[in-house]
């Protein structure tokens, strides 16, 4: 039997890098020799930070929201997040003329909460322990006609994701160097996924590797397993990005075949990296987008001598935990 296609491809995300052109900040590949002679590598940031709504989210959900046909847009969107799809969806929306309604943990950072009211956003509380946020937002949806945008398991959020990849594929290659190895963050692993799609079609030979907190490291367990395993509930993490039990049906469909293995850091290296990056680098990152740069400063990664590429997802970070941590 031949094996089934990837949910996605490489043309999808040039797809969706049309798509993306007239709105999405192209963030660019940032280097700093600090970085470089701490760890011996020629290291690449790419600083997602600086998209729009501060995280990559931006671009899965807008090539997402923007895929509705025109008859299906009056019902709106619904999504499920802790913060950064929610503020993606919710700014997609707002661009594209739709209602969003966003379905958050009571948890979520107060900041995120707040910017994703901003875009003009509706915003419905869950407890993250004990509700099934996916059935809370199933049933808005149906009752309201709403289109239900996924964070993850969904090829056009998938392949907006990959636009990131592309990116530093082509950048790369403009710099006239090969990436060695590419790291990202996890949760439900739609970024991953994508940015392996577009990187190893031009760099076959490139290490993909993910990277998670220690306490929510389910790719890393499913990699090594080879199905889709889950991280115990009881993990808890200062990465609030980074939360998904189980990695996405979709996604691992993707990371499965594409990944290398996965790499963790502690809270504590975590943190570490979110303080090195604002004195050293002068960059804001929130605890889950610098889970790749903690992994690299631990040692996790066999970079000496290496190019080395390291996606920092997001800035959205609540002002007391970053003012705690970079003190």
């Amino acid at each position: 039997m031949s094996e089934q296609p990837l949910p996605i491809g490489p043309a999808d995300i040039d797809a969706a890098a049309r798509v993306l052109a007239p709105f999405a900040v192209r963030t660019p590949l940032l280097s700093f020799p600090v970085l470089n002679e701490r760890v011996g590598a020629k290291v690449f940031l790419k600083p997602e930070m600086l998209q729009r709504t501060g995280s990559f989210k931006f671009r899965g959900a807008f090539n997402k929201v923007f895929s509705i046909p025109q008859d299906k847009r009056a019902g709106g969107v619904v999504a499920f997040s802790s913060g950064n799809h929610a503020q993606g969806v919710a700014a997609a929306a707002k661009i594209l003329d739709m209602q969003a309604t966003i379905v958050m943990p009571a948890d979520a950072p107060l900041s995120k909460r707040e910017r994703t009211k901003s875009y003009g956003a509706e915003v419905v509380l869950y407890d993250r322990y004990n509700d099934d946020r996916e059935a809370i937002s199933r049933g808005i949806a149906e009752k309201r006609g709403a289109t239900l945008v996924r964070p993850y398991d969904d090829p056009f959020v998938i392949a907006g994701q990959g636009t990131a990849g592309r990116e530093i594929a082509e950048d790369m290659a403009m710099l006239g160097l090969s990436p060695d190895i590419v790291v990202a963050p996890a949760s439900g692993g739609g970024l991953i996924a994508g940015v392996a799609t577009a990187v190893k079609a031009r760099y076959p030979q490139a290490q993909i590797v993910v990277a998670e907190p220690e306490a929510f490291d389910d790719h890393g367990l499913s990699l090594t397993a080879g199905h889709r395993e889950p991280h115990p509930p009881a993990g808890r993490t200062i990465c609030d990005a980074l939360m998904a039990l189980i990695p996405g049906e979709m996604t691992f469909a993707i990371n499965s075949k594409l990944l290398a293995r996965g790499v963790t850091a502690s809270d504590k290296e975590v943190g570490a990296a979110v303080a090195f990056a604002y004195h050293e680098l002068k960059l804001v990152v929130e605890p889950g987008g610098a889970v790749g740069l903690a992994a690299l400063l631990a040692g996790r990664l066999d970079a000496a001598g290496k190019n080395v590429v390291i996606v920092l997802s997001g800035g959205n970070v609540d002002a007391d935990l970053f003012a705690e941590l970079v003190a």
